[in-house]
């Protein structure tokens, strides 16, 4: 029985390395520490933090956390003053908080703030009532609109998704462009369908000039944006067409959306891109949800992005038998999964 309070109790806290990992982050603390150059004292990190001095003993506190969560690490520190030695303990960034920087190129910081952001947390307070309900999603039942009407109207929520979308997709295309620049062989166009604001486009644009690549979005996402000598930006709706190219890209796209909504933006695909004869695919960058035993950890974070579509969209994470389906549904032949992105794969479907 106390084993089982104590499973409840952990479960209903986790939260806490959440909001005390983004308190951090908006205290500018993992900067603050790199800037620092050197294991950083408790008083050196209290006295460089923009906080009233009255908090400081609370510090030591949130920093004991975040340790324990393994975004930071303690090194002992031996000084000398005079014939005593004193040892005393510095903080130092560890691996995973590197990717929580500000200057960071491929920083996941704006994912982070935007996905604990209340606009995106508040709908996981209405998830029962949604069971209850003939609303789409529980963000339908909190704002009363898709979170797409609800970005179109509500400026900082468009913001949010596009910087952390951004984020990714800069991570996502150093990533591919290194390992995964087979899949670009051969092509003469690519259209980055729902592409924010083109960071994925501008990237294969810069690594393949021979590549023209074209960033297709809705008009409130890509309105006023310019493009360059071989990346320009098109908006539309990708349920209705699909600007014309050898190839098209869906980066984390079709995991938002059910599977009926999937083969429509597929087939709208098929219709954009030549036949196989002529090289044509659909280059999909997204989840293959595990079956197997392994990773748990992984497996655990697959599956909560999984309910974070729930909450948030119609859509899911699929295994690799459920893209099967979607493909041969959609009309398409033949595909190929390549597992190379970690928790997701890059994905070729061929006509």
């Amino acid at each position: 029985m106390l084993h089982s309070q104590a499973h409840i109790w952990n479960h209903m806290f986790s939260f806490i390395n959440s909001m005390s990992l983004k308190c951090a982050i908006e205290l500018q603390i993992p900067d603050t520490i790199d800037r620092h150059g050197a294991p950083m004292l408790l008083p050196e990190l209290v006295e460089a933090l923009s906080i009233n001095k009255e908090r400081t003993p609370f510090v030591y506190r949130l920093m004991r956390i975040l340790v324990h969560s393994g975004f930071f690490v303690k090194q002992r520190i031996t000084t000398t003053t005079g014939n005593d030695e004193e040892e005393r303990y510095g903080y130092l960034l560890a691996p995973a908080s590197r990717l929580l920087l500000k200057e960071e190129p491929l920083s996941l910081r704006p994912f982070l703030l935007a996905m604990l952001d209340p606009i995106m947390m508040d709908p996981w307070q209405h998830m029962s009532k949604w069971f209850q309900n003939d609303d789409v999603t529980p963000f339908h039942t909190t704002y009363e609109r898709s979170i797409w009407d609800h970005a179109s109207q509500e400026p900082k929520l468009n913001q949010l998704i596009n910087e952390s979308m951004a984020s990714d997709a800069r991570l996502v295309s150093s990533f591919i462009i290194k390992h995964c620049a087979g899949a670009f062989e051969g092509l003469t166009s690519v259209v980055d369908v729902a592409g924010g604001t083109g960071t994925i486009a501008k990237a294969i644009a810069k690594a393949f000039p021979n590549i023209n690549c074209i960033c297709f979005d809705l008009p409130h996402v890509v309105s006023g944006l310019e493009g360059s000598k071989n990346m320009s930006y098109a908006c539309g709706d990708m349920f209705e067409a699909i600007p014309k190219a050898d190839a098209v890209l869906l980066k984390w796209t079709l995991h938002d959306w059910n599977d009926e909504e999937c083969i429509k933006i597929l087939k709208r695909c098929k219709e954009a891109i030549p036949g196989k004869e002529y090289g044509g695919k659909v280059i999909i960058i997204d989840m293959v949800l595990k079956t197997e035993e392994g990773d748990e950890k992984s497996l655990e974070t697959q599956l909560f992005f999984d309910m974070l579509l729930m909450v948030n969209l119609t859509g899911r994470e699929r295994t690799e038998k459920d893209w099967s389906k979607l493909f041969f549904d959609a009309c398409f032949s033949h595909y190929k999964i390549t597992p190379i992105l970690g928790l997701r794969s890059i994905i070729e479907v061929y006509p």
